[in-house]
Formats: structure tokens, C-alpha cells, sequence
């Protein structure tokens, strides 16, 4: 396994198109997909357009500045973006709270993402819970919209339905590019049916837009906490096991500290959390990237270059999708969300080197957190969690 290096890179020397391109593809999946997430959320939570925009401006710059520094630093491909499971949880919560006390909430998650990712504390308790249970959260947060695909497909056949269509021809011979024609057939069948809005349109530089904290406990239980799990447990821990598994000694504490620092700052702006990046950074980390294991940083760098040119144009962003039927969004986000899910069910009932008990663990993991219940107005990913652990402990034969 390759060892953190802190010697100063050399970029003309190290630089190439290929992992360039990486990192542009990386950011444009994320547009394409997690990003729908956070729009669908941001809706369902009644935000105007200039919040939404400052949304989207706040997670993009934060995340590709910690992508910057931090692969430069490292000399490792670091991908930080935003939390999808925590955007999804918000889809159904946000609008429960003053939009100033959701902020705090964020303000709350990230200061405890800081002194858990800073001393360590993440990354161990991440290995003490076994991976297919920490897969059934994300698994269990991402299903319920895969399920909402068969529903948009038969309220809007022909643009929803060439979607999905344009998404399974390009995973056929084009995988890595499949949601990207899934995206392109669907707005050309919607612009030639006519349910596009394509005057919605508007090419402007984003200006962000700050909203002052305040803090209220329900927002702290009912925001702040589920957030913080979701975001540890459904995309921190998979983006350290992608780098990991790539061959990168990737330092927890300082890539942890990192973005829960920058999830703090960009707050106040309106981005809920900053984590590890998983579906990206595999792109970012294989040798598609670059044959040479010690040059990939490189696409980690661009991927941050790429994302903070994404935030300032946020406002084209936001009114390019708002443009965009209903329906369309819908099918998108949930064949954009389906090679994740795909990965994390695969981890969910894969044991390892875990006793066999610890898929049925998982199992009930997945069930509970795509349940969608709420007790105590907390998120079902916590109640999933707490739930596969507590069965874990349970079925696990004692050692004799």
C-alpha cells in the first residue's frame, strides 16, 4: 500500500489529459446525479431559487477546494463532495424547520464531524461496525428512489421511459457515460414533446447567499444527528474503503478534519455536509485515471477545479433543471443512484471475513432503514444502524 506523501508535487510533470478528463467526468456524473438529489430536496423544502442556487454554489466551491488542497497535499486522488444520502434525508425533513435553524443544524454536524474526524474516532468506529451493515444504510437510504423509477416511467412514458432506455443502452456500451445519455435522450424527447421549459433558462454568475445560524433543538435531534450518521456511515466510510482498496494510505483524520472544517464554513451558505466522495473516487483512482498509481492526484485536483467552476454558474445550474419536467428528474436521479445502490446491496450481503449472521444483520439493516420510519423524529438510516448492530450482537455465536 502506498504511503501519504508530503513532497511537493510537480504538476508540469505529472499532469495529463486523461486524468484531467477523470475529473471532469467525476463533477459532471455528480451534476448528473447526487446532484438531483439535493434540487429534489430543496424543493420538497419550499427554498427559493436564490437559496437553491447558494446551495449549490456552497457545496460545490467547499468541496472542491478540500479536493484542491487536499490531493495536492497528499499527493493522493481526494474526492470530496456532497452528502447524498444526508441531501435525501433532508427531502423529507427539511421543510419541518425554519430554513436559519436547519442551518445551525448543518453548523452543529459539521463542528462534531471536525472532533470525531480529527481525532480518529471515525475511522474507528467505522471499523468496529462490519461492512455489510455500514453498506445496508446507504443501501437502505438510496432503494426508496430506484423504487419511484417504475412510477415516473408510467405518469410520463415517452420522455421518462427514453430515459431509462437512453440510460440502459449506454451502460450496455458506454457505462461510464450511461447517465449522461440517459440525461441527453430524455431533454431532447422532452424538448420535442414540448414539456420543456427551455426560456427557464438563465445564464447568469451565482452570487451566494448568507443565512445566519440559529439554533433549536428539534432541528439539532431532527437534523444535525441523522445527518451526522448517514453522512459517517453511508459515505465516509465507503469513500476512505475506495481509497483504501485503490492502494492509498489515506489519512483519516486529516481528510475527515478536512471536510468537516469546510462543511462548517459553507454552511452558513446552505451546504448541509461535505464528505468522502465513493462513486466518484473510483473513477478518480483507477487506472483509467492514469497507469501510474503516484499521477492520479492529479485528477483529484482538476475534479476541484471543475466543481468550483460548477458553483459559480449554479444559478444556470438550478433554473437548467428546474426547466426540466418532473418526472424526468425523478427517473434520472433514480437510474443516476442505481450503480451505487447496485454496489452497496452487493456489500450488504457479502459476509467477508464476518460469521454468515452478519448478512442477516445487514439485512435487517436495510430493512429498517428503508423503511422510512421516524421514531422520535429521527431518520430511519440511525434506527437502521442501531438496529443491524443490536441484531449483530445478538446472532454472532460466541467464540468457545
Amino acid at each position: 500500500m502506498t504511503t501519504a506523501t508530503r513532497a511537493r508535487p510537480d504538476l508540469r510533470r505529472d499532469a495529463s489529459l486523461s486524468a484531467v478528463l477523470a475529473g471532469f467526468v467525476a463533477v459532471a456524473i455528480s451534476y448528473a446525479g447526487p446532484l438531483l438529489v439535493v434540487l429534489e430536496a430543496a424543493r420538497a423544502g419550499g427554498l427559493s431559487p436564490q437559496l437553491t442556487a447558494s446551495w449549490v454554489w456552497a457545496i460545490s466551491v467547499g468541496s472542491g477546494l478540500v479536493c484542491l488542497v487536499t490531493s495536492w497535499w497528499t499527493k493522493q486522488p481526494v474526492m470530496v463532495a456532497w452528502s447524498i444520502p444526508g441531501a435525501a434525508l433532508l427531502i423529507t425533513s427539511l421543510g419541518d424547520y425554519r430554513f436559519s435553524d436547519a442551518i445551525g443544524a448543518y453548523v452543529v454536524c459539521g463542528v462534531v464531524s471536525v472532533l470525531l474526524g480529527a481525532t480518529g474516532l471515525v475511522g474507528r468506529l467505522l471499523q468496529a461496525v462490519p461492512r455489510p451493515i455500514t453498506a445496508a444504510v446507504l443501501a437502505g437510504v438510496l432503494f426508496p428512489f430506484a423504487l419511484k423509477v417504475a412510477a415516473a416511467v408510467a405518469g410520463q412514458p415517452v420522455v421518462a421511459g427514453g430515459l431509462v432506455l437512453g440510460y440502459l443502452v449506454g451502460r450496455r456500451w458506454q457505462p461510464r457515460y450511461a447517465v449522461f445519455l440517459a440525461l441527453a435522450t430524455g431533454g431532447v424527447l422532452a424538448v420535442v414533446t414540448g414539456q420543456a421549459q427551455a426560456m427557464a433558462v438563465r445564464l447568469t454568475l451565482t452570487t451566494p447567499t448568507w443565512t445566519t445560524p440559529t439554533w433549536s433543538w428539534d432541528a439539532i435531534l431532527g437534523i444535525a444527528l441523522p445527518l451526522l450518521i448517514v453522512t459517517a456511515v453511508g459515505q465516509n466510510a465507503p469513500g476512505l474503503i475506495v481509497m483504501h482498496n485503490s492502494g492509498y494510505d489515506a489519512d483519516d483524520r486529516l481528510l475527515l478534519g478536512a471536510s468537516g472544517v469546510a462543511s462548517v464554513l459553507a454552511a452558513p451558505f446552505g451546504s448541509h455536509a461535505l464528505n468522502m466522495a465513493a462513486v466518484t473516487a473510483a473513477i478518480a483512482t483507477s487506472e483509467e485515471s492514469h497507469p501510474d498509481h503516484d499521477r492520479r492526484y492529479v485528477a483529484g485536483m482538476a475534479c476541484g477545479f471543475f466543481y468550483v467552476l460548477g458553483g459559480f454558474a449554479a444559478d444556470t445550474i438550478v433554473s437548467l433543471f428546474s426547466a426540466i419536467p418532473a418526472g424526468m428528474l425523478t427517473a434520472l436521479a433514480g437510474v443516476a443512484l442505481l450503480s451505487p445502490l447496485q454496489a452497496s446491496i452487493y456489500d450488504t450481503m457479502h459476509e467477508g471475513d464476518h460469521h454468515r449472521s452478519v448478512t442477516e444483520a445487514a439485512l435487517i439493516t436495510f430493512a429498517v432503514t428503508a423503511s422510512g420510519v421516524q421514531a422520535l423524529g429521527i431518520v430511519s438510516a440511525f434506527w437502521g444502524l442501531l438496529a443491524g448492530v443490536v441484531a449483530y450482537a445478538v446472532l454472532r455465536p460466541r467464540p468457545r
